[in-house]
């Protein structure tokens, strides 16, 4: 075999890898939780829901779900054990379920931007949303976000909260933000869930601050739900 050949077949195998990165894990996720999921996932079905020219088939429907399910479990302070996650996956489906047609439509067109310097942490949870239509633009620092938002009208903000050398970096756009009379909605998704940071965020001009993944999803999705 040639070596443009060689190149080329490595060049495939890697990029079908890529492809099927998250669906193995996803699969892992499951087998290991499988006696919790199984009942679940039967119970789906097959469905389908239209609205404004927008059709999402259950495939669409289910990947959304799926993803949720795996960012939900995924997450660092995710109690793991399978009651929970069954929890969590019982939500995700009610989560996604509860999208209505109009913001089905708003989502097929919405730009989000996500700021996180470790945006590789955030897969499931944009791969759940991207189901949906939303489209993601990636910031890896509060000046990159800055600069996006310059140049690109979003619909909603996404962002941690510590990025180096500042650990109320989330804080810090979204005071940037409003104090030019940008008025994006924004959404702190950061690792704690306390109820002094949700009352602190909101405070400052959030809709909300979690560490939840369902709950990230539905404040998304209410943010496009919101009349301009």
């Amino acid at each position: 075999m040639a070596v443009d050949d060689l190149v080329k077949v490595v060049d495939a195998v890697t990029r079908l890898l890529a492809v099927l990165a998250w669906p193995v894990l996803l699969v892992v996720v499951l087998v290991k939780f499988a006696p919790a999921f199984r009942d679940f996932f039967a119970s789906l079905g097959e469905f389908t829901f239209k609205g404004g020219g927008f059709e999402a088939t259950a495939k669409r429907k289910q990947e959304a779900t799926a993803a949720l399910v795996a960012a939900s479990v995924a997450r660092p302070n995710a109690d793991s054990t399978p009651q929970a996650a069954a929890q969590e996956a019982r939500e995700a489906a009610t989560a996604v379920d509860q999208v209505d047609r109009r913001t089905l439509r708003k989502a097929s067109a919405a730009w989000a931007l996500w700021v996180d310097d470790r945006p590789d942490n955030n897969i499931y949870e944009r791969q759940s949303l991207e189901a949906l239509g939303i489209r993601f633009v990636l910031a890896k620092s509060t000046d990159e976000a800055l600069d996006k938002i310059a140049t690109q009208r979003f619909d909603v903000v996404i962002s941690d909260m510590g990025r180096p050398p500042d650990p109320q970096a989330g804080y810090t756009l979204l005071e940037r933000l409003r104090e030019s009379g940008n008025r994006t909605p924004f959404v702190i998704y950061a690792g704690s869930d306390a109820a002094e940071h949700r009352a602190e965020a909101r405070r400052r001009g959030a809709i909300g601050s979690t560490n939840r993944a369902n709950e990230l999803f539905r404040y998304v999705l209410s943010a496009l739900g919101r009349d301009a």
